[in-house]
């Protein structure tokens, strides 16, 4: 090992003083970390909500300020409503998903795959065989369709078929349509 790998080893009262003062250090950034926390929460509200002056407020204003502020609380509250029925909506739609999600793992067990023990020419072979049968099979498989072409007779003109049947070319014709 070189001189970077060696493992100090430390005793136990050491490891103890080591973790007691870690534990001490750790505590006191919590505390001064919640402290922080407060400190931005009280500022944050001292800039949103300005603080009430209820002092040489009449009865009556101070009662149209209680309205307002209890209608402010109503809206509020409705809209916490709200996201609370969207949350436990979710919440639902989330379990059932999480449900069919271990249903289609439960449902899909794979068959454990066995060990064959084949020399490489012995499985070349295999491969080339399925290859060979399996295009044999398709082969097999496939039928033969003959096209029948249907005889369709044109309506020509009939001076030039005479014309056509004229002579040697015309009487081989007709001698090689007797034949078939």
């Amino acid at each position: 090992m070189s001189e970077g790998q060696k493992k100090t080893k430390y005793t136990a009262t050491r490891r103890l003083l080591l973790k007691s003062k870690l534990l001490k250090k750790a505590t006191s950034m919590l505390v001064a970390e919640k402290e922080q926390n407060k400190r931005d929460r009280d500022d944050a509200l001292n800039e949103r909500v300005p603080p009430i002056k209820t002092s040489g407020l009449s009865a009556q204003e101070l009662q149209e300020l209680c309205k307002e502020l209890h209608h402010k609380i109503d809206v509020v509250d409705e809209a916490r409503y709200d996201l609370e029925v969207k949350v436990a909506k979710n919440d639902l739609e989330i379990q059932s998903l999480t449900q069919k999600v271990w249903e289609m793992k439960g449902s899909t067990k794979r068959t454990q795959l066995k060990k064959v023990k084949k020399s490489a020419d012995a499985m070349f072979g295999s491969m080339a065989e399925s290859k060979m049968s399996s295009k044999a099979d398709f082969k097999a498989k496939l039928k033969t369709v003959k096209k029948e072409e249907e005889k369709k007779e044109e309506v020509t003109d009939w001076r030039k078929n005479v014309e056509a049947m004229s002579g040697m070319e015309g009487r081989k014709k007709l001698f090689n349509a007797g034949q078939s």
